[in-house]
């Protein structure tokens, strides 16, 4: 089959089409025929290796370990292992699995869920990672009420399309979408009460307090973000730059959390794991009611898995971007 892999650490260049074997399944697992993968920032981190911390935590200290790139995906089922009874060949399924930038991939069984009736591949792959964080960093994070005043920094990005959305359709919140010039009519389009551009304004400076903020992306201070907080209000912080190859934007999560329990505001950092079953039916439920639509700046076949990512990394993707196979 044809995989797009990496034999070392680097940037965009490092990843190669080649022929590789395929994938054989295990006996709790599903052989996907792969139509389409999501391209999201862990696909960025185990590329380069960066930040080093990511090498230490399993992926290869010196070289990768997972040799083919890839985690959100959606398919048919090609193949199941004998233990699997939720699936059967020819079901169409998306999730989360290792190597996404295949032909084929294996998957976990409770990893996968049924594709969203009337959603392409496409719309399914820019699902499962990001539209997970959003629903639990406002959720089981920033546990978000009825009529909370919620702002979403990087509300233009992928896990900010689906934060907007959420906040607004599933969670009935007043929303404020942060993001640049060119993303503020998608945002307003996506249900945003209000839309700041960053370029323009501070949207710590106009007054306004938020129970809830989701900083998905950025390197502002904490001290400027709790500006914007109600005195006992929630920072989520799920996205970050700077820090540095050690640190990246992990330097905020860890002065978020020792922060926490000496001031009234509630900081949080969490670390995102896959969707699992559950979940991705939950999200497909949003998808099939409306209330939530993957948003995809633009897709690219295999072949070309370097530029999307360099696209990726120049910081002005609308959403998602998505790889056809």
């Amino acid at each position: 089959m044809k995989a797009m892999v990496q034999e070392v650490y680097g940037p965009a260049d490092v990843l190669q089409l080649r022929d590789i074997d395929k994938p054989v399944v295990g006996d709790d697992d599903v052989l996907i025929r792969v139509r389409a993968a999501g391209v999201d920032p862990s696909v960025w981190h185990l590329m380069t290796g960066l930040p080093y911390p990511i090498r230490i935590m399993g992926f290869g200290l010196r070289t990768p370990k997972l040799r083919v790139r890839g985690w959100d995906v959606a398919g048919s089922v090609e193949a199941v292992g004998r233990n699997v009874t939720r699936f059967r060949p020819g079901d169409e399924v998306f999730g989360t699995c290792e190597g996404s930038f295949a032909e084929y991939a294996c998957a976990h069984e409770d990893r996968l869920a049924a594709k969203p009736s009337g959603s392409t591949f496409e719309q399914a792959a820019a699902v499962p990672i990001s539209a997970f964080t959003a629903l639990h960093s406002l959720r089981d994070q920033g546990r978000i009420r009825r009529g909370q005043r919620v702002l979403v920094i990087g509300a233009g990005g992928g896990v900010g399309t689906y934060a907007v959305q959420l906040a607004k359709a599933v969670f009935e919140t007043e929303v404020t979408g942060v993001c640049s010039t060119e993303k503020t009519e998608m945002v307003r389009s996506l249900g945003a009460d209000h839309v700041i551009d960053y370029t323009r304004d501070d949207f710590a400076a106009d007054g306004r307090r938020y129970d809830l903020i989701l900083d998905t992306a950025g390197n502002r201070p904490l001290s400027h973000l709790r500006r914007a907080l109600t005195p006992r209000g929630t920072l989520v912080l799920v996205g970050g730059e700077g820090g540095g190859r050690w640190l990246g934007g992990l330097h905020r999560a860890l002065g978020a959390l020792a922060l926490s329990p000496f001031v009234g505001q509630n900081l949080r950092a969490p670390f995102v794991k896959e969707p699992k079953e559950d979940i991705l039916q939950s999200l497909a439920e949003f998808i099939e009611a409306g209330s939530v639509t993957p948003v995809i700046d633009r897709t690219y076949p295999l072949s070309e898995a370097p530029d999307a990512i360099r696209h990726w990394e120049l910081g002005h993707t609308r959403g998602k971007l998505v790889l056809t196979v």
